[in-house]
């Protein structure tokens, strides 16, 4: 099933959620993604998730959001030649994992593609930096998050395109957004 219900609604929908590192666009995007639950969407892509120690961040894992197959793309402890920060970071974990999730789903025609996140560590990789094209290409709604003041051309050239809806990650906003991008999925004007 496609988003008139909401597959037909959302089609050739793309948003971006932008903010700085912490500032809560994964969080929103997964709100959004349990808001559509009930939907009967198909839903596909790659998310990112932190991994902490105590109370500190010391890496990241990259998760299929179809399969639930999740490998840590970037680490404090690892040593790939890539740095970005302090973290080391492991662009075949990223390919195999991240880039095959965006891939699949543009295969599979799903009805929304989620990309978390379009920052410095992931665009990293010149395949993804391919997928992430690729799927912009296609007439598939997609939500993706974004580093807000990254000067890569990549993310330059997303903020130029004018079928991308923008929004921005606050603190005071954080808890309604979800119900924005929702609202906008569903085909609302807002």
């Amino acid at each position: 099933m496609k988003l008139l219900g909401v597959a037909d609604s959302m089609e050739n929908i793309r948003i971006g959620i932008a903010g700085l590192p912490g500032s809560g666009k994964t969080q929103v995007l997964l709100r959004v993604i349990d808001m559509l639950k009930d939907e009967e969407l198909t839903i596909g892509g790659m998310i990112t998730e932190p991994i902490t120690e105590g109370h500190r961040r010391v890496g990241f894992n990259v998760v299929d959001w179809m399969t639930g197959e999740k490998k840590i793309f970037a680490h404090v402890n690892i040593d790939t030649g890539v740095f970005v920060d302090k973290y080391g970071v492991d662009l075949e974990v990223l390919d195999s994992v991240g880039v095959a999730a965006i891939n699949k789903a543009i295969e599979e025609e799903v009805d929304l593609i989620i990309i978390d996140e379009i920052g410095k560590m992931e665009m990293e990789s010149a395949n993804f930096n391919a997928a992430v094209k690729e799927a912009l290409d296609t007439e598939i709604a997609i939500l993706m998050t974004m580093h807000k003041k990254s000067r890569n051309p990549l993310l330059q050239d997303i903020r130029r395109r004018d079928d991308i809806r923008m929004l921005e990650v606050t603190p005071i906003n954080k808890n309604l957004l979800p119900y924005k991008i929702s609202r906008i999925l569903h085909g609302e004007i807002v």
